[in-house]
């Protein structure tokens, strides 16, 4: 598994928000939260299956980010396992505390829709 260069990993950490454009729908980014756990980044559908860039994205594929006014191409692989679901949920209560929105991101119904993004 390739790994994403320290500057890029802190400047995804840093970041709040950030947009994910896939091959399906190039022309319409989508804002979503990011969060990194040690040199994995992980996303995640608040909308659950029903987000439609995760269901472009459900089984795996090709994504592009822009952040840092920078766009940066990504692998999404599903990362339904339980240790990558618990170190995403603890980054985004972590990271998105202040938000009145952050349970949301980690209610049940949506933690099968958490994607590792690889380089």
């Amino acid at each position: 598994m390739a790994k994403f260069d320290q500057e890029t990993l802190r400047k995804l950490h840093d970041c709040q928000e950030v947009a994910i454009l896939t091959t399906k729908h190039p022309g319409s980014p989508v804002t979503i939260w990011v969060v990194v756990s040690g040199t994995e980044v992980f996303v995640r559908s608040v909308r659950g299956a029903k987000g439609r860039w995760y269901r472009d994205l459900a089984n795996g594929g090709p994504a592009t980010l822009e952040f840092d006014n920078k766009k940066l191409a990504v692998q999404a692989v599903p990362a339904t396992d339980a240790g990558s679901i618990e170190r995403a949920n603890q980054e985004f209560l972590s990271k998105y505390r202040s938000s009145p929105y952050s349970a949301s991101i980690v209610r049940p119904e949506v933690l099968e829709t958490t994607l590792r993004l690889d380089p």
